[in-house]
């Protein structure tokens, strides 16, 4: 799951950098719409985390 999340988060960062430097303006929209989900991703899985103490399993 943390291998989708890095994923994700490179994607994301590439499409800002497209965005912000104006070579795609729609990827500037993709980048604003991806960092939501993550930042939403994100909060449910710590709100998950503090519910449940569970630790992550080591691999």
């Amino acid at each position: 799951m943390l291998l989708w999340a890095n994923i994700f988060l490179a994607l994301s960062v590439v499409a800002g950098f497209f965005g912000l430097s104006g070579l795609a303006g729609d990827a500037l929209d993709l980048a604003k719409v991806l960092f939501v989900v993550f930042a939403l991703l994100f909060v449910v899985s710590l709100v998950a985390h503090l519910i449940t103490k569970r630790e992550p399993p080591i691999q």
